[in-house]
């Protein structure tokens, strides 16, 4: 099986996550998110795949975060394309699915 992870090296869950899926036997390939952002029309399918709304994806701890508390959903998407440290992390897709890596263990879900 082939999985894409949207990764950021520097945090334990993701890192984690990749173990998990390295442990797995899986076909991996790393997008470092913060070095090649996906785009806003890849981050609104990747939602829509895992059945998460943008907001649920929205990493509350940035500061950049705070702002858009009350912003729709188009908000959200815009601010975390043009800062990609916004983005929760990991969020694993595969030919079953998308996942958000928060506990690892449930990208075992899409595998």
């Amino acid at each position: 099986m082939k999985a894409t992870i949207y990764h950021n090296p520097r945090c334990s869950k993701s890192r984690e996550t990749l173990a998990l899926l390295q442990a797995a036997g899986t076909e991996i390939e790393i997008v470092e998110y913060l070095k090649t952002p996906p785009s806003r029309a890849k981050l609104a399918e990747l939602y829509a795949k895992a059945g998460m709304t943008p907001r649920q994806g929205l990493r509350m701890a940035e500061d950049g975060a705070k702002a858009l508390k009350d912003a729709a959903d188009d908000a959200i998407l815009d601010a975390m394309a043009a800062d990609p440290i916004l983005i929760e992390r990991p969020l694993v897709e595969t030919a079953k699915g998308v996942r958000l890596g928060r506990p690892p263990e449930k990208v075992r879900e899409i595998l």
